[in-house]
């Protein structure tokens, strides 16, 4: 195959699948010790999985907007985010025991610079810091383990 040619993506989603399909923005928070990264992670509310913030499209609020929202309201981070992300990730939100949707998450890192005591969802989820060896374990989601797992201190750069 010649490199002029078009191998066609799969950047389109069957109108069946349009309802169960979702866009999310999630915050990658990071720190660098020692010139290591570590990343924070949170619980889920229900299901106590380990995950990253996210949140979902509101009108009027650009991605960045959103994940600096979600990050403080969940996590309680401040911190500098950038406008460019670093990766996205799928998985499956279970809305119940019989339904699910596929979200796709675009990823931003978030430079973790200092972290509340108080915030809205502290009573809801736990939060740690991870090497990225672990946090990528800790995670269910295989896109965001490899995500984790392969970002380096270049990739985060703001």
């Amino acid at each position: 195959m010649s490199s002029s040619t078009l191998i066609p993506l799969p950047l389109s989603i069957p109108s069946e699948h349009k309802r169960e399909t979702r866009s999310q923005f999630g915050a990658l928070c990071y720190r660098v010790v020692d010139e290591k990264i570590q990343i924070l992670l949170i619980t889920s509310r229900r299901t106590k999985r380990w995950i990253i913030p996210k949140g979902w499209p509101e009108n009027g609020m650009t991605p960045a907007e959103i994940v600096a929202t979600e990050a403080s309201e969940e996590a309680g981070v401040r911190g500098k985010l950038s406008e460019r992300p670093i990766g996205v990730y799928c998985y499956e939100k279970m809305i119940s025991e019989e339904t699910s949707l596929t979200c796709i998450v675009t990823v931003y890192p978030l430079k973790v610079r200092s972290l509340d005591t108080k915030y809205k969802e502290k009573n809801q989820r736990s939060r740690k810091w991870f090497t990225r060896k672990q946090a990528a374990k800790r995670v269910n989601e295989p896109d965001l383990a490899a995500l984790i797992k392969s970002t380096t201190i270049a990739d985060l750069k703001t």
